[in-house]
């Protein structure tokens, strides 16, 4: 295995070792002095414009507003999902928050799902026995994305009796976030 040594100034020293696997990786510094750490993407994203999510029904949310997407990975447009471009774990949290606009029977359910590729892989749960103003439910998951062709949406299901409709806000309410945590 190929290595490259940098010894620091004074003392220390980083050590860089090309992988002892067939094939060609590239490693893409950003164009910056001082520290820099090499990672992947980060994102956040909420509804801006409220969403009426039918009663008894799965519901993609469209996340239609971003707080911050550096490398322009989410789809805020069209898809409403996350698709990055480096292979790796993320740590992913999701949530939504409905508002009934009216008067709700007890035992009310609301299900946010987190999905990967049209299919759910995660799932955080509230059921309510009271005639709240509003119901949410948030979760979080680590999930392995290819960088290529894998992507992750959000979705809700609601038994409230009614429609309902989503918040929006970019500091609460309906969200999807998520970071590269590690190759």
């Amino acid at each position: 295995m190929a290595s490259i040594k940098i010894s620091g100034d004074t003392s220390g020293e980083i050590t860089i070792s090309a992988p002892a696997v067939a094939g060609t990786n590239t490693l893409t510094l950003p164009a910056s002095t001082g520290k820099v750490g090499i990672s992947g993407g980060v994102f956040s994203a909420f509804v801006d414009t409220a969403q009426t999510i039918t009663n008894n029904s799965t519901t993609k949310i469209q996340l239609d507003g971003e707080n911050f997407d550096p490398e322009s990975e989410f789809d805020s447009t069209t898809n409403y999902r996350y698709t990055p471009s480096v292979s790796g774990y993320y740590q992913v949290n999701f949530g939504v928050r409905l508002s009934p606009g009216a008067s709700i029977s007890a035992s009310n359910q609301l299900i946010s799902l987190l999905y990967k590729n049209g299919a759910s892989i995660c799932r955080s749960h509230n059921r309510q026995d009271n005639t709240s103003a509003s119901m949410s439910a948030s979760g979080s998951e680590i999930v392995f994305l290819n960088g290529s062709t894998d992507y992750i949406e959000l979705y809700v299901y609601q038994s409230t009796g009614v429609s309902c409709t989503t918040t929006d806000s970019s500091n609460a309410g309906t969200y999807l976030s998520g970071v590269f945590i590690r190759s």
